[in-house]
């Protein structure tokens, strides 16, 4: 089977695949805590925009450092309470002990909520590097193997394409991925890139070390650039200078800053779905506009 030459073609042979309202995707959204009303009211009407996508999960993070776990509580509580939709809570290592991470877990399982997004997590604000609480869990392999004991708890981690800041190494960074997997990790999800082939060769790198999970590329729509430098300076992702050049003076033009950020998005997905990619996890930063025009061009659509 050939692959369609042209933008019309492939939109027409996604559009006969969609018929019946199936969706041949599999995509995933995350969502941040609120801090004010205001920042509530507008992720609420994100998720119900959202939510007729039919996504597999949709997870809720903590802040740096577990800034905001109970608002985290509070929302997952709240989405599977109030909502069709399947919550993934994030937990993280940082400033708590382990009775205190395994009493938040429980509470997880005992309301419906089995899937956690396991990490290490982020250090606290004007902390250098991660330092684990004395009674606390190390990193994410001993988080992982000690939900898996408590309950079998659906488990996604985190890995990073272009390397993890504190990793020795590229092959140190995938051996650590490929321990989370023996811990009972069932899928990874990757941090931001822009470059495809980035996110291919990480993959044959992974497989060649026996990691068979599978993992999902993280896509992150560019609502800032300002932000976006903050972020990949945290992360260790690269900014291409093709990527720089498309948001030169547009940081007061929100309009066509928007357009090409879909722009840009919409194609990474295209062609990683034309590499056989069919699941994408998408970081909304709580804004439906972005991620839904995204989906569609994809081939997404309501199920109704």
């Amino acid at each position: 089977m050939t692959l369609p030459d042209t933008f019309l073609e492939r939109v027409e042979t996604e559009r006969l695949s969609n018929i019946g309202g199936s969706n041949p995707l599999s995509i995933s959204f995350e969502f941040f805590p609120p801090t004010t009303e205001k920042m509530a009211s507008k992720l609420w009407d994100t998720v119900e925009r959202l939510g007729p996508l039919s996504p597999s999960f949709v997870s809720v993070t903590y802040g740096a450092g577990g800034s905001t776990r109970e608002r985290t509580h509070g929302l997952v509580s709240r989405i599977r309470k109030e909502t069709d939709l399947e919550p993934a809570a994030h937990l993280t290592c940082v400033g708590a002990s382990k009775s205190e991470i395994e009493e938040v877990a429980e509470q997880y399982w005992e309301s419906g909520v089995k899937h956690i997004v396991a990490l290490r997590g982020d250090p606290p604000e004007g902390q250098d590097g991660f330092v684990a609480h004395p009674d606390g869990f190390k990193g994410s392999v001993e988080l992982i193997e000690h939900l898996k004991k408590m309950h079998d708890f659906e488990i996604s981690v985190g890995c990073y394409p272009e390397i993890h800041p504190d990793a020795a190494s590229s092959l140190a960074d995938i051996d650590y991925l490929k321990r989370k997997m023996d811990a009972g990790a069932d899928r990874a999800i990757t941090q931001f890139f822009f470059d495809p082939d980035t996110y291919l060769r990480f993959i044959d790198r992974a497989q060649a070390q026996g990691v068979d999970i599978p993992i999902i590329p993280g896509i992150l729509p560019v609502t800032s650039y300002s932000k976006l430098r903050q972020f990949s300076g945290q992360c260790g992702t690269q900014i291409p200078s093709w990527l720089t050049h498309l948001f030169e003076g547009l940081d007061d033009d929100p309009a066509t800053r928007n357009l090409v950020a879909a722009m840009v998005a919409s194609e990474q997905c295209r062609q990683l779905q034309r590499a056989g990619v069919k699941d994408f996890h998408f970081y909304t930063l709580n804004r439906a506009d972005l991620v839904y025009a995204i989906c569609h061009t994809m081939g997404v659509r309501p199920n109704r």
